[in-house]
């Protein structure tokens, strides 16, 4: 008789399936009032990706489920949702790392970003974050002859904006600001970290006119440095810091 490796039985472990109980907020405009909560118990692997259990949902249980999701790589921010009250992408998050400690059955909850009217279960409507992105002119702007050559950028010129290039406009941090909850009309963290990124680009010829944008009652005045963005940017993103020193550019008028 021979006796597994613990090697063999920790890979034994991994392919058994655990029962995990899926609390989520459910919406139907045409036949609810409120969102109300509804779970579903879903066969799982500590290795699965909270993703893969709403497909499970959606494919095996109710098909009329409804949320966003596309590359499932965690590069197109399409799956931002709460997962546990924390603003994540459902394809980023581990089973393993929500499990309790028997690593045997947990419930998760799950429901749509704070902020945005909900339209549909965790499907919300993204148009006023994408016209606060629109109204930073999220776009290198020049003036004068167009070179003859490529504009050049040193390394320490490109490294002066790089942490902002992350951004894949998931508004997990957007949705995570108190002050956006409570007005809407707030530009937000995501369109603040975007007019960072060509605030601070040596090739942008657009800083005084992004920072005249922010430099309003909803602009950037408004943020109160509660650094609930930084901790919800799936890409780890320094987003209170980019905030301060687009403010800074502003109080001392240099970028």
């Amino acid at each position: 008789m021979t006796t597994a490796t613990p090697e063999a039985e920790a890979a034994s472990e991994t392919h058994t399936p655990i029962q995990v109980t899926l609390k989520i907020l459910r919406f139907n405009p045409e036949i609810d009032q409120e969102p109300h909560w509804e779970s579903y118990d879903v066969p799982a692997q500590p290795t699965d990706r909270v993703l893969n259990l709403l497909f499970y949902v959606k494919d095996y249980v109710d098909g009329t489920f409804a949320f966003r999701r596309s590359c499932a790589h965690g590069v197109c921010g399409s799956d931002a949702m709460q997962i546990n009250g924390i603003n994540r992408l459902a394809c980023k998050v581990l089973l393993k790392d929500l499990l309790e400690k028997n690593g045997k059955k947990t419930e998760i909850s799950i429901a749509p970003i704070k902020g945005l009217t909900t339209l549909k279960d965790l499907y919300v409507d993204m148009d006023p974050f994408f016209e606060a992105y629109r109204a930073i002119k999220p776009y290198l702007i020049t003036y004068g002859n167009e070179p003859t050559r490529e504009r050049i950028q040193s390394q320490a010129d490109r490294d002066r904006f790089d942490d902002t290039t992350k951004c894949i406009l998931c508004a997990c941090c957007t949705s995570s600001c108190p002050v956006y909850w409570n007005d809407g009309s707030y530009f937000g963290p995501a369109a603040i970290v975007n007019a960072h990124r060509f605030i601070f680009d040596s090739r942008d010829d657009g800083a005084e006119e992004r920072l005249d944008i922010l430099n309003d009652g909803e602009g950037v005045w408004r943020c109160r440095t509660t650094f609930n963005c930084t901790d919800a940017c799936p890409r780890g993103i320094q987003v209170t810091k980019a905030i301060q020193e687009v403010k800074r550019a502003l109080l001392f008028k240099r970028v």
